[in-house]
């Protein structure tokens, strides 16, 4: 007996060409055949788009991450195609999680490790403040060991918190000068956590 055949019987073909989104090009003055504009926007906005993120996952934040970086909220949509688990390939290091105090020397050490520039996301309750963990063994927040950029609230957060997290990890990085890393506003804060 034949199976009926459901699939490709009228075929819809997709009609993509509103559904397609640009990057915003960098501000500068365009002509016929040239472009010109600051060397630190064109790198901003390569940086802000290829965003290579290091999760380092203790708890249950941990588990809202992965659900943001599974197919349903596609954490790859906003630039962060791939994950890197080499600290020496990272330039975001996204903390989730409880961190307790002897913990806090190897999450400085993974910091050291990642390229340069990096930045930090402190995710959750307990990365950010400690959160309901006011104990002697657990650290008060991350920002005790190193420099943190963006906190998101939450226990945990959920995965829309953490993509607009992301998003304003990519906006400070869209905006920040390539000066910035050299000031001595931004050596004096690395100083203040015992980095040189």
């Amino acid at each position: 007996m034949a199976r009926p055949v459901r699939f490709n019987v009228h075929p819809i073909q997709a009609d993509i060409k509103d559904n397609i989104s640009l990057v915003d090009m960098p501000e500068g003055y365009s002509g016929e055949g040239f472009f010109t504009t600051q060397l630190s926007s064109v790198v901003g906005l390569a940086r802000k788009n290829s965003m290579w993120p290091m999760p380092f996952a203790t708890s249950c934040c941990g588990i809202e991450f992965m659900a943001t970086m599974a197919s349903h909220y596609d954490l790859a949509r906003f630039g962060a195609e791939r994950l890197g688990f080499s600290p020496r390939q990272c330039d975001l290091l996204m903390v989730m999680g409880t961190i307790a105090k002897k913990m806090g020397p190897i999450v400085k050490q993974v910091y050291l490790q990642m390229a340069e520039p990096r930045w930090v996301m402190a995710v959750g309750a307990c990365a950010s403040s400690g959160g309901i963990f006011d104990t002697y063994s657990v650290l008060q927040g991350i920002d005790q060991v190193v420099p943190v950029d963006v906190y998101v609230p939450g226990c945990p957060p959920r995965p829309e918190a953490i993509l607009d997290g992301f998003i304003r990890i990519q906006d400070l990085v869209g905006k920040e000068s390539i000066r910035r890393r050299n000031s001595d506003q931004y050596k004096n804060l690395l100083q203040s956590y015992g980095i040189q």
